[in-house]
């Protein structure tokens, strides 16, 4: 995306060194930079990405070149930022992360090794001898809640914090339609077939790049059996009867879980 010409006023800034995000340490919570220009903070950086306009403030993504903040700044991870952000500010700063870490990794072609431009106008690379064209990489997801009656399936993966219950997800593969990847994941991780696969909603997933792709579906056959690689315990849950600990409320595989058990209290 190219900017606007001429004077954009103060733009927020989204800085990334690594994975962490530069911002003001308030004593009422974190804030982005507010600048004309982001080399009022006398910071090493790469090129600015444009990233359009929130609330008609123009916004950019920044790769900075150094992990140390200046005097009243802090770098932070984007799930610590969560409670401080709006939900606008949070999802525009996942996509600053993802453009930012695309750009990162793509500064040569993948195909014969040249230097890649950036496109004039599209949000991608061009390579100027061979004419390949790369976009930022984005790797679709899907995440399902099954249910049966008043219950619902939950897991506990192996990389979980102890205690910690979710649905299940898992990549598509190539070739692969959306709804053939939740049976197949399903199948996978907890032995048990589904039908009426219903898509409720979608949610792009900074980390690093994923787009999560949501939906519910009934239970159909089969009794539980876990793959015992990735998930090491599974069963059905209700309102009445929970897990420790469920997702946080960033994600939206809790969201999946807030909204059955509302229509299933």
């Amino acid at each position: 995306m190219v900017p606007p010409s001429g004077a954009l006023g103060s733009c927020l800034y989204f800085a990334f060194s690594e994975d962490r995000l530069l911002v003001y340490a308030d004593p009422k919570g974190y804030l982005l930079p507010r600048l004309e220009s982001f080399g009022e903070l006398d910071l090493l950086f790469r090129d600015p990405h444009y990233l359009g306009q929130l609330d008609d403030v123009h916004c950019f993504a920044v790769d900075l070149q150094t992990d140390n903040p200046p005097q009243g700044m802090a770098l932070m991870g984007l799930r610590e930022l969560y409670a401080d952000f709006s939900e606008g500010i949070f999802q525009l700063a996942g996509r600053a992360f993802q453009v930012v870490n695309w750009d990162r990794t793509h500064h040569f072609c993948g195909r014969c090794g040249q230097n890649a431009d950036y496109h004039e106008s599209d949000r991608a690379r061009r390579c100027p001898d061979c004419g390949l064209l790369s976009f930022p990489r984005v790797s679709p997801a899907v995440i399902t809640l099954i249910h049966k009656g008043d219950e619902f399936l939950l897991a506990r993966n192996a990389r979980f914090p102890e205690g910690r219950y979710s649905i299940i997800a898992g990549f598509v593969e190539a070739g692969e339609t959306l709804e053939e990847a939740v049976a197949r994941e399903i199948y996978e991780e907890v032995g048990v077939e589904v039908s009426d696969i219903t898509y409720r909603c979608s949610q792009p997933w900074p980390f690093p790049h994923s787009l999560m792709v949501g939906f519910t579906a009934a239970w159909a056959g089969g009794d539980i059996r876990i793959d015992e690689d990735e998930i090491v315990d599974a069963g059905w849950f209700s309102a009445r009867h929970l897990p420790p600990s469920l997702p946080d409320g960033i994600s939206i595989s809790r969201r999946l879980i807030d909204s059955f058990l509302a229509e299933h209290p």
